[in-house]
């Protein structure tokens, strides 16, 4: 299973619920990586989708610990569950917010990381994988800048 996000300077990921800055850069590639994936994300992060739809052209896990009722996605109460279900899919990526990285990452073997050079305030956090000895960085995939922002897209490895 892999990780796939954009992070800040500080590795904040958000604030109340959706990216203050983002890359379209990084949504393209987010696009075409994910494509065709199974993708596990949360409740609050799903509502951040446009219209609060899932995403098309992959198969959209929920990780939520209460009910939901929408259309296009399945439902699971726990990361093991989650992870039962992603043993299904040849493909699979944890999308987000915060806490599901958080219940997740122990599970992942490779993240896509989007280093994007600014710091805005951020809530919402991803574990610094560069300070973490049990990840490495294996390979920057791209590096740009877009309206003046710098950025990086990154590959790590679990060790």
């Amino acid at each position: 299973m892999d990780l796939i996000v954009a992070v800040y300077d500080d590795w904040g990921i958000g604030r109340d619920g959706t990216q203050p800055i983002a890359v379209s850069a990084d949504r393209k590639f987010f696009r075409e990586t994910t494509k065709g994936a199974m993708v596990i994300v949360g409740r609050k992060t799903l509502a951040d989708f446009p219209g609060g739809k899932p995403l098309p052209k992959r198969v959209n896990v929920v990780l939520t610990r209460g009910e939901l009722d929408t259309e296009g996605v399945v439902v699971c109460h726990s990361p093991e569950e989650a992870l039962a279900l992603a043993n299904t899919a040849q493909k699979v990526f944890v999308i987000g917010g915060g806490s599901v990285y958080s219940q997740t990452l122990p599970y992942c073997d490779r993240a896509y990381v989007t280093k994007v050079h600014v710091m805005p305030e951020s809530d919402t956090f991803l574990a610094d994988l560069d300070k973490d000895p049990a990840w490495e960085l294996a390979e920057i995939l791209q590096s740009g800048e877009e309206d003046g922002i710098a950025y990086e897209m990154c590959l790590y490895q679990r060790k």
